[in-house]
């Protein structure tokens, strides 16, 4: 082939393809490790308890009202079933979680234990000392006795409740009788607890263990929810944020004052709605699959929540992701730098000696990937980005001649390592250090090569003489 500069070019070309096929099966293995954690979460999750949303509590009472028909001789009778849930005035949690870090393998999950002071007031509990009024005349109305219930998502990580009311325990059982939040637990309340004109005042205490996040429905006209907690780094979200929040070092306290003019978690509680998911990552639970199917018109209100996520802000397997996708761009800047000496020293590098190079570059995230499960982030990108530098300032050397030309190629991909560790600390700057950073990069190549003669370095190799590196 006469022309050099274009046998070079598909050279490289075939060598970038090459690479990228590389690049994109390591990506394939973070994506298989993120996977696999995904499965250790689930596994504590199925033996533990998943991600807790505390609903309640109401106050649900089960009736049946039965309609007589003359048909003739014979009288029919037809029968109805319904609910009716009281919920409290005013809301009150005082919940402290208490981390405790599960482990599966490699894989760490964050696991806490809540415990839960609620308080709960009905104003007109009394009123449930008289049979509700019949839909038809002549209907006969009865009732089972009124409970307290209290859903959750996860009953199986209760490990103790107490309820009191109006100073007097309760006997608690499990489950609840409403339709759809059926899991959690209930206590039957006597009647002589009941006075007209007089509140109903609910005392709880709850310890519960769950995983990675909490939420509150604000069921109550008024609601205050208090949480402290020993994990720096939580990430607030459902449908309201905590009013005020305080993060430091060793833990954090947020609160929520809501008013149910704010909120429709009332009315969709009443109408048995699912859950508020549409901000979570993770697949829904029962109560959004139970309710969805019965969720009536689509514009029905879903439940809101107020959400805490137990995050960890330094997920290997989330940065070693988002490091692998600056692969090929590690490759081409590498690349780039080795035609400039090519160019400006009048040199002669090889294909393979480029497919070498970019080979050592994407070895770093292989590499980054499997020490970042045993030393930390951090550390493991130290390793990896100091064994890659140290072998591309060898290769370079020997590659390009002499080591005064090897050290300044290494010294810039030690440069692009630096930078790619500041663009994954970086969320929201991230694309704009990044676009500033190539700005330059392209700047700098058009400096060094403004005096370049392309015409001439576009000849057959038999009118331009090249220098052999060593």
């Amino acid at each position: 082939m006469k022309n050099r500069l274009l046998f070079k070019t598909a050279a490289l070309l075939m060598v970038l393809a090459l690479l990228m096929a590389g690049l994109s099966m390591i990506q394939d293995v973070v994506r298989d490790r993120i996977r696999n954690r995904n499965h250790a979460v689930q596994s504590v999750v199925a033996s533990l308890a998943g991600p807790q949303t505390l609903v309640g509590p109401a106050l649900v009472q089960s009736c049946t009202e039965t309609t007589s028909v003359p048909n003739g001789r014979k009288t029919e009778y037809t029968t109805r079933e319904f609910q009716r849930i009281l919920l409290p005035d005013t809301l009150r949690h005082h919940a402290d979680a208490n981390m405790e870090e599960r482990s599966r393998g490699l894989h760490r999950i964050n696991a806490y234990v809540l415990h839960d002071k609620l308080r709960a007031s009905f104003a007109n509990a009394g009123s449930y000392l008289d049979l509700p009024a019949s839909s038809s005349p002549g209907a006969e109305v009865r009732c089972k006795s009124l409970h307290i219930a209290f859903a959750l998502t996860d009953p199986r990580g209760m490990r103790s409740a107490a309820i009191t009311a109006n100073g007097h325990t309760l006997d608690v059982e499990p489950g609840t009788p409403l339709e759809r939040y059926g899991k959690g637990l209930q206590a039957p309340i006597d009647p002589k607890l009941l006075a007209r004109g007089q509140a109903l005042e609910i005392d709880m205490k709850l310890e519960l263990v769950g995983t990675e996040s909490l939420a509150f429905t604000p069921l109550g006209t008024d609601n205050q929810v208090t949480l402290t907690a020993d994990w720096p780094h939580p990430s607030f979200g459902g449908s309201f944020l905590p009013t005020r929040r305080e993060i430091g070092g060793h833990g954090f306290t947020a609160s929520w004052n809501l008013s149910a003019l704010a909120s429709s978690a009332q009315q969709a509680f009443t109408r048995q709605q699912a859950l508020c998911r549409a901000d979570r990552a993770e697949p829904p639970d029962d109560y959004a699959a139970e309710t969805a199917a019965a969720a009536g018109a689509a514009d029905a209100p879903c439940l809101e929540t107020m959400d805490t996520g137990f995050i960890s802000p330094v997920n290997p397997y989330s940065l070693s992701d988002r490091a692998s996708k600056y692969g090929l761009l590690f490759v081409v800047l590498t690349f780039v730098a080795v035609g400039l000496f090519e160019v400006l020293q009048k040199l002669r590098v090889h294909p393979v000696q480029y497919l070498l190079v970019g080979s050592a570059l994407s070895s770093f995230f292989l590499l980054l990937l499997g020490l970042s499960e045993h030393l930390g982030f951090a550390t493991a990108y130290a390793v990896a980005a100091s064994a890659c530098v140290a072998l591309l300032a060898y290769y370079a050397s020997h590659m390009l001649g002499s080591v005064r030309r090897g050290l300044p190629l290494a010294a810039g991909i030690a440069m692009l390592y630096g930078l790619l560790y500041v663009l994954l600390q970086l969320e929201q700057t991230a694309l704009v250090v990044g676009s500033i950073a190539l700005f330059a990069v392209l700047a700098l190549v058009m400096v060094c090569t403004r005096r370049v003669d392309w015409y001439a370095f576009g000849a057959t190799s038999a009118q331009v003489p090249v220098r052999e590196a060593a």
